[in-house]
């Protein structure tokens, strides 16, 4: 019979870790950011896949229990532990985001380890918590790009970016989330703990490698962003978060309280096209995008991007790019053209 966890604060008191770090996890977290962030620290921490506290050590901290946006409930394991014993605080951060308020008990935690030089890591909106501490005004901040208007709109003093996973500056580390906070961890175990430890963790993962902080975000947001119809730009925002699903102008039209007709001659007006052939145009370059970065089966991706089959994939692509998908995944600039999605 295997034994149950040690919670993280008995085993982080007990430990000598080279890197130790205080999670604050808010309600309505985003369980990919926490859960992959924390687990490449515990697969880092000991050997065989255990979870001893040796090389790397956490503690999972908040008010109460707290629920996941997916809803899976957890309870912290302590109240706000001393910022002095760790290397660094991070928050993970709830898709409460809009709400614009947080826990006064958090802002002053943050305002404390900040007072005593420790180092604060936004994991996916977790920066949004950082900032409406005040404690990012003046600098830059990476946000995923989903979020980034909304952050924005918040936070006019901090310069907001969405072109790679994190962001290190050393006091402040801002990470887009996702899976991007597995190579944040693994960032934070390369520099305190060795390249061996983040190594481990990876071969652990079934990961290849781990990507640098400026490796992009598969997205288009600086393009919406610049769409000076507010209307067009909220419909591509809608489109670039529902490539995978079928797409009707009728249904885009009714969401932003247009008729067909209007919706079509607005992005006449901005793109030159109509709403459905700059959606194809958007699954297209993302499929370029994973043709690059991915070793996918072109099958695959033309699923991952909404197309019904391989074929009327390939054949918009090969209309847009003069170039079928395989050898568009061989030509030398591929990389440089899939950048600029």
């Amino acid at each position: 019979m295997r034994a149950r966890p040690v919670p993280s604060l008995t085993a982080f008191q007990s430990g000598t870790q080279k890197l130790r770090v205080g999670v604050v996890v808010l309600d309505n977290f985003t369980l990919n950011a926490f859960s992959g962030f924390v687990d490449a620290l515990r697969l880092a921490a000991d050997t065989g896949g255990r979870s001893r506290q040796i090389e790397c050590g956490w503690v999972i901290m908040g008010k109460g229990p707290v629920r996941a946006s997916c809803g899976l409930s957890i309870s912290p394991d302590a109240l706000p532990v001393d910022p002095r014993r760790f290397d660094y605080v991070a928050v993970a951060g709830g898709n409460d985001y809009p709400t614009r308020v947080q826990p006064a008990w958090l802002t002053e935690y943050l305002w404390e380890a900040d007072k005593l030089g420790i180092p604060l890591i936004g994991l996916c909106t977790g920066t949004f918590n950082i900032a409406r501490a005040g404690l990012m005004d003046g600098r830059t901040a990476c946000v995923h790009w989903n979020v980034h208007e909304y952050f924005a709109e918040q936070f006019p003093k901090v310069e907001a970016i969405s072109d790679r996973i994190f962001l290190d500056v050393g006091d402040r580390i801002t990470c887009a989330g996702s899976t991007g906070s597995q190579d944040l961890a693994l960032h934070l175990i390369n520099r305190h703990c060795g390249a061996e430890k983040a190594q481990q963790s990876l071969r652990h993962m079934v990961l290849n490698d781990r990507r640098d902080a400026s490796s992009p975000q598969a997205h288009f947001a600086s393009e919406i962003r610049d769409l000076r119809d507010p209307i067009v730009r909220r419909c591509a925002t809608i489109m670039e978060q529902n490539l995978d699903t079928p797409f009707l102008t009728e249904s885009l039209a009714e969401e932003v309280g247009l008729s067909s007709r209007q919706l079509s001659r607005r992005f006449q007006a901005s793109l030159g096209m109509t709403p459905s052939r700059y959606f194809r145009s958007l699954r297209v370059r993302y499929g370029a995008w994973r043709l690059v970065h991915s070793t996918a089966p072109v099958s695959t991706i033309a699923a991952e991007v909404g197309f019904v089959d391989a074929s009327h994939f390939q054949r918009e692509f090969s209309k847009q790019y003069q170039m079928t998908p395989a050898k568009y995944r061989k030509s030398p600039g591929a990389s440089l053209v899939a950048a600029k999605i």
